[in-house]
């Protein structure tokens, strides 16, 4: 293997697992309050077309992901007054949000079908991300970098600030926090509002990095494997890094494949094995842990009833 092919395959892996590491992160601190949003996917969508619009009308592409990410908070919004107010059941509603951001994704985005805008570009200099070895620090777009210092701001806020011990203690025993005088639903709506933030920019980094351009379900069920990965990583950031770099590599064998013809697969095959691999690494944790479910938080996916 050359150098340079070395390099772009490493280049690749981080470019397939940042859109799986943001959303992620962001479905981690929602979990840690204790909601479960399987909606991952409708918000990335939502995201992944307001960013690609916003950015073609205003030819300003960091303005498309600032967009992308108000429109994942507000998709987020709808799960949140539905389950948290109004005590719908969290797994359906999820559900239902996914099929709602894809409708209307595709509804938002059939103007710009086939349309290309200007991509994020690289934050350092050209001198640098062009430079055949160090691109690999500083060739990257603005969001492999901003998934990295995420991952190391979330870590930081669930282990070592008190509004982040706050948001474990809702997520362990809400009846608890709620009767020392924590605001159990004010957390829960900004958990799950940063929660869509952090999907509608993962969902934008395919929009406006990986392609860019629009086309319907272009997240194309990613948002599923982040759901996944929470549960692999065990609700802690470090592991999430982790499992998105791994599935980042999953993604990039198949598309290695491809590129070098390897056609003794089917196209098919290649094209499921991120999704096999998800069904796998949940298969191999349920098998190997009494529970797998053990580490998440105790309130996950409960309604919250205050008391008097």
């Amino acid at each position: 293997m050359t150098l340079a092919l070395f390099i772009t395959i490493l280049m690749t892996v981080a470019a397939a697992a940042t859109p799986l590491l943001i959303a992620a992160l962001g479905e981690l601190v929602v979990e840690k309050s204790g909601v479960l949003n399987l909606g991952v996917e409708g918000m990335m969508l939502i995201g992944a077309v307001t960013g690609f619009a916003v950015a073609s009308v205003t030819g300003v592409p960091a303005v498309g992901a600032v967009a992308a990410m108000g429109a994942g908070a507000l998709a987020a919004s709808i799960f949140a007054v539905l389950t948290l107010s109004l005590m719908a059941n969290q797994v359906a509603t999820g559900l239902a949000l996914t099929i709602f951001g894809t409708g209307v994704s595709a509804l938002l985005g059939a103007p710009y079908v086939g349309i290309t805008t200007t991509p994020l570009g690289p934050v350092f200099p050209d001198a640098l991300a062009s430079d055949p070895i160090w691109r690999i620090l500083f060739g990257h777009s603005p969001l492999v970098y901003v998934g990295l210092l995420l991952t190391l701001g979330v870590w930081w806020f669930l282990k070592h600030s008190r509004p982040g011990l706050i948001l474990r203690a809702v997520g362990e025993s809400d009846s608890a926090a709620h009767s020392i005088g924590y605001p159990v639903l004010k957390i829960r709506y900004l958990a799950v509002l940063f929660g869509g933030a952090m999907a509608g920019l993962g969902g934008c980094y395919y929009s406006l990095v990986l392609t860019p351009m629009w086309a319907e379900r272009l997240t194309a069920g990613r948002g599923w494997i982040a759901i996944a990965l929470v549960v692999f990583a065990s609700w802690r950031p470090g592991r999430v890094l982790a499992g998105a770099y791994l599935f980042g590599a999953v993604i990039t064998l198949e598309l290695q494949a491809k590129a070098a013809g390897l056609n003794f697969f089917a196209p098919e095959l290649l094209a499921s094995l991120p999704y096999l691999a998800t069904v796998l690494v949940l298969a191999i944790i349920s098998a190997g842990r009494r529970g797998a479910g053990t580490a998440a938080p105790a309130c996950l996916g409960q309604p919250f009833r205050a008391s008097a």
